[in-house]
């Protein structure tokens, strides 16, 4: 497995990163997740829109659940978008959080059946066996136009900066 050129800690301690390192103006890469009805689900279902992939480690950590309460404010102000909440967390687990919670806006999906998104997107924490923290977007054509990998995995995204460039495409 490939280790991503990026510098990340975990509470101060460096981790390493490993799968594919991509870059903006790449094609993005198909994956499949499980949905939260265990169902796959594809980047290419949402073909024509705006995607925001929002990763984090695990919906049950305060810093995570933020995140997906931020992106969740984000996805009802932008039209022809949606907002891809991707952990390795299991899809009850998603589900329960994003109900208690009232989140309606974000599609939640999990990698923990083969750990394929955050190794083909270079996301995937190999001391941990969890996502890191980061943002992705891909335009409707299916470009990478921006990725973020967290330099502190307890810190949040730059939301600014992810709501800036949804505007510029």
């Amino acid at each position: 497995m490939n280790k991503v050129d990026v510098k990340v800690t975990f509470k101060g301690n460096p981790v390493t990163i490993i799968g594919n390192k991509l870059k903006v103006g790449m094609h993005a890469p198909e994956f499949t997740l499980s949905g939260a009805d265990l169902s796959d689900v594809k980047l290419s279902d949402f073909k024509g829109n705006n995607v925001v992939i929002a990763i984090y480690p695990s919906i049950d950590t305060g810093v995570c659940a933020i995140q997906n309460k931020q992106f969740n404010k984000i996805a009802t102000s932008l039209k022809e978008t949606v907002v891809l909440s991707v952990s390795l967390d299991l899809p009850f687990a998603q589900g329960r959080f994003c109900a208690a919670e009232g989140l309606t806006n974000i599609v939640t999906l999990s990698d923990y059946k083969n750990r394929e998104f955050g190794e083909k997107y270079g996301f995937l924490i190999d001391e941990l066996k969890l996502l890191t923290r980061g943002t992705v977007i891909i335009d409707k054509t299916g470009v990478i136009k921006y990725i973020e990998y967290v330099p502190e995995i307890t810190t949040e995204p730059d939301y600014n900066k992810a709501i800036e460039v949804l505007k510029s495409i």
